[in-house]
């Protein structure tokens, strides 16, 4: 699995409006927030928001905002739908025949077990895990004298 640059911005872009849940968030906040070019992010949310994942208000106090509940979104489907499957080789995705070794390839079961453990960690942490890690680390930071 390589998160691209895209796949990179669209991770942060989602858990910034998780961390705003139920707020509208401006683009230019978005991206002074999580350093993105403005332009880039753009097409990053144009893409979230074919995916479902964000939705946005037009007009003066308009933005982006998620789609649903940061409890509903993992990481592993954001991944998914911007950079495309998590298997280390194609080999492992459900449906290839492009390999006539298929079937003897020692390698090929460590590859699935591979993606099978990648899948694993990536689905199961949602967008509301990482918001409570963020704000448990910024809370753990006060300073007593």
């Amino acid at each position: 699995m390589k998160i691209t640059y895209k796949g990179d911005y669209a991770l942060k872009a989602v858990l910034d409006l998780a961390l705003n849940y139920g707020s509208i968030v401006t683009i230019h906040e978005l991206a002074s927030r999580i350093q993105v070019p403005f332009k880039f992010l753009e097409q990053v949310l144009l893409d979230l928001k074919k995916g479902g994942f964000v939705e946005s208000k037009r007009g003066k106090i308009g933005g982006y905002f998620l789609a649903k509940s940061p409890a509903e979104i993992t990481i592993g489907e954001v991944i998914r739908f911007i950079d495309g499957p998590i298997e280390p080789i194609a080999c492992v995705e459900k449906g290839y025949s492009g390999c006539t070794d298929l079937y003897k390839c020692v390698f090929r079961k460590i590859w699935v077990d591979v993606g099978r453990a990648t899948s694993e960690i990536v689905d199961n942490i949602t967008f509301e895990k990482l918001v409570n890690e963020v704000q448990a680390s910024t809370e753990a930071v006060v300073y007593q004298i």
